[in-house]
């Protein structure tokens, strides 16, 4: 079996203007790095756009409606919150981010690919059940996680999102059920604020390992071998899925943890190993921050490679 990239143009069309950090560049600089030798057996795919129906899983219908009339036929929108803004592409790209992932989940769950990544934007771990926030319109891990569930039966689902901030939106869709799994390694204090060790869910099942700024590679991989990895460990998924944010390099400008690529190549090989022992491989991993076009190029690129070695 094979690894798959998801993606899909419509995700370039989602415009932030001018001076935004999550700009299209963001994605045309990871797919760039894919281009190189090192991905020649890497399988691709467009992704579709998700459906209504299939957003519904994880958003109220509200919420989706309300994303859809906030997307202005021309210019921008600015509405959202401080920092998030949806342009004429914006529903569209948000349709093919969330499908992607689905697919992934598809690709996976019937074994025509070991695992996947998904390159897509408007990222989607700030949005919560019913708000968007954060650069985000729709949660698309956690679309992907209920598609799992809904079609293929894969009951337990576990999130490990290394992104530098909280992922506070999946948290929140995912705290009242006992079979989705949300573990975070973060920045703390840092925005959203949330993501406090003692925020354990409704069944024990958020786990949150906080990191103080100028951390690097030593408590990182101490969070994720003491923390993160013996909960998903215990949790016995049938799912992994990732929510692959590359903002925690030492290179990013919006925090201040100093990952290097090695840290994430490290991750997604314990990461691939727990999905070894407990389902069949299956990992979908899902593009979020990183915003240093050089160093999110980079250890993606990294990450995808581990993710084709796995």
């Amino acid at each position: 079996m094979q690894t798959t990239l998801f993606t899909h143009p419509a995700c370039l069309e989602h415009d932030t203007g001018l001076g935004h950090p999550e700009c299209s560049d963001r994605l045309k600089a990871v797919l760039s790095a894919l281009e190189s030798e090192d991905f020649y057996l890497l399988d691709r795919q467009e992704g579709p756009p998700a459906t209504v129906e299939q957003i519904a899983r994880a958003h109220p219908m509200e919420h989706i409606e309300a994303v859809r009339a906030m997307t202005p036929e021309a210019g921008h929108h600015h509405g959202v919150d401080d920092d998030t803004v949806v342009s004429a592409g914006s529903w569209n790209a948000a349709l093919h981010a969330a499908g992607a992932v689905i697919a992934a989940v598809d690709a996976v769950a019937t074994g025509h690919s070991r695992n996947a990544f998904c390159a897509v934007r408007p990222p989607g771990h700030h949005a919560e059940r019913a708000k968007a926030m954060g650069f985000c319109l729709f949660n698309n891990v956690a679309v992907g996680a209920y598609h799992a569930r809904a079609v293929h039966g894969l009951q337990r689902v576990a999130v490990m999102d290394f992104d530098v901030h909280h992922g506070n939106g999946t948290q929140d869709i995912f705290q009242s059920d006992p079979d989705m799994l949300y573990c975070s390694t973060h920045q703390s204090p840092l925005y959203p604020g949330t993501g406090d060790p003692a925020e354990k869910g409704d069944y024990g099942n958020c786990v949150n390992a906080t990191l103080p700024a100028m951390a690097g590679s030593p408590e990182f991989r101490h969070a994720m071998s003491h923390v993160i990895l013996p909960a998903i460990d215990h949790f016995k998924p049938d799912l992994i899925m990732i929510s692959a944010g590359f903002d925690a390099h030492s290179r990013d400008p919006m925090a201040g943890l100093h990952l290097i690529d090695d840290d994430f190549v490290w991750a997604t090989r314990k990461l691939g190993d727990l999905a070894r022992t407990h389902c069949g491989a299956r990992i979908v991993s899902v593009l979020e921050g990183g915003y240093n076009l050089r160093s999110l190029a980079s250890a993606c690129a990294a990450h995808v490679r581990e993710l084709m070695a796995a």
